[in-house]
């Protein structure tokens, strides 16, 4: 039977005692206010996906108003405003017995000037851009980035600190490092997007620095077991690629398991499909990095495609599954995976789109 899968056992997050290992998965949905405010209806929408013991991964969110990112509608964790408007998020989710973390996000060089304060260059790795047209604008193209030096670096380091630091003010039970998906610590560490000669590029150490920096100050600022990363060593997306993702990836899950071994998660993207570049993936494989990491890991992708995958791999590995789409569609989907109930279909167009419809509208089982 499904619901005596490992997908419906107990399992613990940091200091958190889950009830199930299906988690919601950090989704950008653009429904913040112009400010980068989280919404009231940010938070009926966390609040409809909580369950007691469940635990929810909220949205990338900004750590600064100067060049993060500044995408319209994605949210920020940088004043006191933001603090108060995701306060409501959490509120909601803690009434329901959820546990809920924060992603922090910087985007890097995958943004461009118009929509920064002043008008001010991307930052990267290096200055390197990503070619073709701006993901959120086809009229326009990406830019070639300023590249940080390496006392920039280190301010962005404490931004992260202060922005984890606010989360928890906020009311989240930790945060997520987004390490992921193309963006500022992922350009870091591939080699397609790395050409750095100093201690942040090279080697596979070197490109590793800047996202154990983070980790541990972070983890010195709010606690090691308060702090989760995402990792996507074969995303593909906005022109990731690294010469040894076995190797680098690797690297950082060993020293996660030397120096942080008390993590609340490590959450990693499966290579078999990928919903940003299309792409299918079957000769690569997370084992090794599930081998070597000893604390909770959290799979994600492929669950919205092929469900009947959550209750096999977490059966075969006792992983947490992060469910995207198929969890937009189905606010009750832990309910309807466990009692074998047919799935919602998903609204692509109203994934980003602001207002309630494609967001709080769609139907629960019972």
């Amino acid at each position: 039977m499904v619901s005596n899968s490992a997908l419906f056992q107990p399992t613990k997050v940091g200091n958190h005692q889950l009830e199930h290992r299906v988690v919601l998965a950090p989704l950008t949905r653009f429904r913040s206010d112009e400010n980068h405010v989280p919404t009231d209806l940010q938070a009926e929408y966390y609040s409809q996906r909580a369950t007691k013991g469940g635990l929810l991964i909220a949205e990338a969110t900004f750590i600064n108003a100067r060049n993060a990112g500044a995408y319209p509608g994605a949210p920020g964790i940088y004043n006191q405003e933001q603090i108060n408007g995701w306060k409501k998020v959490t509120s909601a989710v803690h009434k329901k017995g959820g546990i809920i973390f924060l992603q922090l996000w910087h985007v890097g060089r995958a943004t461009i000037s118009r929509l920064l304060p002043n008008k001010a260059q991307p930052v990267s790795a290096s200055n390197v851009a990503i070619q073709g047209p701006f993901m959120l604008s086809a009229d326009e193209d990406y830019e070639v980035p300023h590249s940080l030096s390496i006392d920039e670096i280190a301010e962005i380091t404490q931004e992260y600190v202060q922005a984890a630091k606010n989360a928890i003010t906020a009311g989240f039970d930790g945060i997520e490092i987004h390490g992921a998906n193309g963006f500022l610590l992922d350009q870091f560490l591939n080699s397609s997007s790395n050409f750095r000669t100093d201690q942040y590029g090279g080697s596979t150490e070197n490109r590793g620095r800047f996202t154990l920096e983070v980790v541990k100050a972070i983890s010195d600022a709010i606690g090691t077991e308060r702090v989760g990363i995402r990792l996507s060593p074969w995303s593909g997306y906005q022109d990731m690629e690294d010469n040894t993702p076995y190797e680098t990836w690797g690297y950082l899950i060993q020293q996660f398991q030397k120096e942080h071994s008390n993590m609340a998660y490590v959450h990693m993207i499966e290579p078999r499909n990928s919903f940003s570049v299309k792409i299918e993936d079957n000769a690569n494989t997370l084992d090794p990095f599930r081998k070597v990491w000893k604390g909770p890991f959290i799979s994600a992708d492929g669950y919205t495609t092929q469900p009947e995958l959550a209750t096999k791999i977490a059966d075969k590995t006792g992983n947490l599954i992060a469910i995207g789409r198929a969890f937009i569609a189905n606010p009750d989907i832990v309910y309807r995976l466990k009692n074998s109930i047919p799935l919602n279909r998903y609204n692509r167009d109203t994934f980003y789109t602001p207002g309630p419809v494609g967001y709080t509208d769609y139907p629960f089982a019972k």
